[in-house]
């Protein structure tokens, strides 16, 4: 799959299938969607492409708002790559762009794109102040010599798959059932980044989650995770929280990997949450706290041996 940085190094070559669209979480339903994309291509000998912005115009028009995204560009584009798509374009997403008119941003897409079927949800609307609804897409394909092919919401055992349910059940500490929405774990990458090595001096040493400020954090608790590292794949116990038996109020993401003692400081490392297994609690003391953290261990290796 490659990754084009902006249509201005694209020619029109291929007929192409494409998708616009963030695709945040890239769900159930955007790979059921991208499916089907990926099929329409195949069947004239085109190629299936997806067009994606950065940042996303919601970004951009409201900032990064704290703890609100699924997925960085990066793990987007890792998803992605897995699809089948020939392509991915990136572009940039400015003022100038943001004021160009439907007419005008699919015009200058043809310029780069031999596009002859655009893919949009009933909801779908670009160019300035969204004017370019479905409606008003058809008719420029007509126009244009393309098609516009619109799908229904994905339903996934009896319901419609939407990112906000994904958000809203990370909010609550659910999971599996998020999981299930996404057809994956869903993740959480960073960088390792010093901490007050507490975790250490109490046996149970962590690997403190460099979190970017928009990243969606599950609720607070503690969970069973797949790490990853360069180095290999490791089981884990995370904290995310306030560490209220310290008296902190700042949410940290702290993992206790299983079996492992090296110093990984600066290394990038990925957190696959797999299932919640209970609330964070404020103890007694620091003993009180270590005691329940064994317990955590035994629980976690009880229930990743239940998976095999």
């Amino acid at each position: 799959m490659w990754i084009e940085r902006g249509l201005e190094q694209l020619s029109p070559t291929a007929p192409t299938q494409l998708v616009i669209g963030a695709f945040d979480g890239l769900h159930r339903g955007h790979q059921a969607l991208i499916g089907g994309v990926v099929a329409a291509a195949r069947a004239i000998a085109g190629q299936a492409v997806v067009l994606t912005f950065d940042p996303l115009p919601r970004q951009y028009f409201n900032g990064k708002p704290a703890r609100t995204w699924l997925s960085s560009l990066e793990e987007r584009l890792e998803q992605l790559a897995v699809l089948e798509l020939d392509g991915v374009i990136v572009q940039p997403f400015d003022a100038a762009l943001s004021a160009l008119p439907a007419r005008a941003f699919l015009s200058r897409l043809q310029e780069h794109v031999h596009l002859v079927g655009l893919w949009a949800g009933p909801d779908f609307a670009l160019g300035q102040g969204r004017g370019g609804t479905l409606e008003v897409l058809r008719q420029l394909g007509i126009e244009l010599g393309f098609t516009v092919h619109t799908f229904a919401p994905f339903i996934w055992r009896g319901t419609a798959v939407h990112s906000s349910d994904i958000r809203r059940l990370l909010q609550e500490g659910h999971i599996e059932a998020a999981n299930d929405l996404l057809g994956r774990a869903y993740r959480l990458t960073g960088r390792v980044c010093p901490g007050e090595q507490r975790g250490r001096r109490l046996g149970f040493p962590t690997a403190n989650l460099e979190v970017p400020s928009e990243r969606l954090l599950p609720k607070d608790g503690i969970y069973i995770c797949r790490a990853h590292l360069a180095r290999g794949s490791f089981e884990a116990v995370i904290n995310v929280g306030t560490r209220p038996t310290f008296n902190h109020s700042d949410t940290t993401v702290e993992a206790h990997l299983l079996d492992f003692d090296a110093d990984i400081y600066g290394e990038s490392l990925r957190l696959d949450f797999l299932t919640r297994l209970r609330s964070e609690l404020r103890f007694a003391s620091a003993e009180a706290l270590v005691q329940q953290m064994h317990k955590d261990v035994a629980q976690a290796r009880r229930w990743l041996a239940a998976q095999v």
